[in-house]
């Protein structure tokens, strides 16, 4: 992504109730049931996103949404990153990757000592497993309340 588009890009605490954000998480919720088997499939739907436990932000170019994502409080010391996601005509451009640095950094002065997270193992997520790897995360065992699975990659980095 240029400089220009990363000072374009605006990340933002989101209420979840706008017609974009419901768009947005129903595509990536259906894409994730097409991947992954539904007993294997963890991504939250709008109202678990809602959960007091859980900040979700929406990533905006100018006035197009671009990408989002979530952070889960597993306990004072320990945070989850679900729903990551970045709207397919702006893949590669760097937005999962901004995004990542914004939820790694509030975790951080959240004073969160573990940042994990599951995603599927199948070849359709080969891509966000690298960018995890390439930002410190390595496979671990499940955590929280996932249990060992075929259908799931657990991964944790410290911080």
């Amino acid at each position: 992504m240029s400089s220009d588009a990363e000072h374009r890009l605006r990340i933002t605490v989101d209420d979840l109730t706008g017609p974009e954000i419901a768009a947005l998480l129903g595509a990536h919720l259906a894409e994730m049931h097409v991947h992954s088997p539904d007993d294997s499939s963890h991504a939250l739907d709008i109202a678990a996103l809602r959960d007091p436990a859980v900040t979700f932000w929406s990533v905006w170019d100018r006035r197009e949404l671009v990408g989002c994502g979530a952070l889960k409080e597993l306990d004072p010391e320990h945070g989850e990153i679900k729903s990551m996601r970045t709207v397919a005509t702006h893949a590669g451009r760097g937005i999962a990757t901004t995004l990542l640095t914004h939820i790694v950094e509030v975790a951080r002065t959240r004073g969160y000592r573990r940042l994990s997270l599951e995603t599927g193992a199948a070849e359709f997520y080969l891509r966000a497993i690298d960018l995890y790897r390439r930002h410190g995360f390595a496979r671990c065992p499940p955590f929280g309340e996932y249990e060992p699975s075929p259908h799931s990659v657990f991964m944790t980095r410290t911080l």
